[in-house]
């Protein structure tokens, strides 16, 4: 029998800091920034739409938790899930295949088990933390358990209602939840404060708050497919000085008028610059591409530099670069 790993009631209160409060540790192996993402946060707007702690759209309406991204890739080889605290295993789920929802009858197949394979621990003092979208036969603990902070649970997955492999981690007090980035928000502050947060000191002063990013640039010969960056199709790519170069983008948490700017450059100088349409509409998700076929004789040979910007009323909000060599 599983606990608590349904879809519940949105609710959201401040919950005040205490001496009993957990103080979590990253519940994912990986490097923010590099081989994760934070894409989306905890909702605090009590009506239809989103907001997260920081008064940004990094979230989405009813979200109770805080998702961890990492990569197609990245997760066929095992990324390890962490207990944030120390704890009991009070429930879990090791069922479910790693599909991803997005037809009518996948989101059928998930109802009432959204959160996919998961556990939950307690902690003491009426406080939990819940660990869903595992992969599956991933999950190294029993109900029962005593688990410390830091131990490996399982690896993260695709299963449950999900379009990409992360961890979604939910932190409740008493059932309700609670935003480990903001315990104390009154709903007026819009500023991250790490002194007050329950993450430990060496995770809440080396986060930053990034409301929309780019999460992955790469090179192509062909203008890829968005399913195929995401699998992680094109990481691998060794570029033919006789095909197309590509520079492609994928980012999150666009709002409408934001744009993507690809940029590629080698030792000729500058091959592509190109700036996208502004989008119509907030996308959680938006790719783009941009690209130019050979000189006669060929590409030469050297460091090719990628940079993929996200810009917001015009100025840079964020930006992730990359280089690539290209031998004859």
């Amino acid at each position: 029998m599983f606990t608590r790993l349904g879809v519940g009631v949105f609710i959201w209160v401040a919950a005040s800091a205490a001496v009993a409060d957990p103080v979590l540790q990253q519940p994912i192996d990986c490097t923010l920034g590099e081989t994760c993402e934070i894409q989306q946060f905890m909702d605090h707007d009590p009506e239809q739409g989103e907001q997260d702690f920081a008064c940004g759209a990094a979230s989405y309406d009813g979200h109770k938790g805080t998702d961890f991204r990492i990569n197609v890739p990245d997760m066929d080889k095992g990324v390890a899930v962490l207990a944030a605290a120390d704890g009991v295993v009070a429930g879990l789920r090791d069922a479910m295949t790693d599909r991803r929802v997005v037809l009518a009858e996948d989101q059928t197949a998930v109802a009432g088990k959204e959160c996919g394979n998961g556990v939950v621990l307690r902690h003491g003092d009426g406080w939990e933390t819940q660990y869903c979208h595992m992969k599956l036969g991933s999950l190294v603990v029993t109900k029962g358990q005593k688990v410390t902070a830091g131990q490996k649970l399982g690896e993260v997955g695709l299963s449950g209602k999900t379009q990409f492999p992360h961890l979604h981690l939910s932190v409740r007090k008493d059932g309700v939840p609670v935003d480990p980035f903001a315990p104390d928000r009154d709903g007026q502050t819009c500023a991250y404060d790490a002194q007050h947060t329950l993450w430990a000191k060496a995770f809440a002063k080396g986060f930053i708050y990034q409301p929309g990013k780019v999460i992955d640039i790469g090179l192509a010969d062909r203008g890829p497919d968005l399913a195929d960056v995401v699998d992680g199709r094109w990481s691998d790519f060794v570029a033919d000085p006789n095909a197309p170069l590509v520079v492609y983008g994928l980012a999150v948490n666009g709002l409408a008028g934001d744009q993507m700017q690809l940029v590629l450059t080698g030792p000729d100088g500058e091959v592509v610059n190109v700036t996208q349409d502004r989008l119509g509409k907030r996308q959680a998700q938006w790719f783009a591409f941009a690209g130019k076929r050979p000189p006669q004789g060929g590409w030469t040979a050297g460091d090719y530099d990628l940079t993929v910007r996200v810009l917001r009323d015009g100025k840079l909000l964020h930006e992730r670069k990359s280089q690539v060599q290209l031998t004859r």
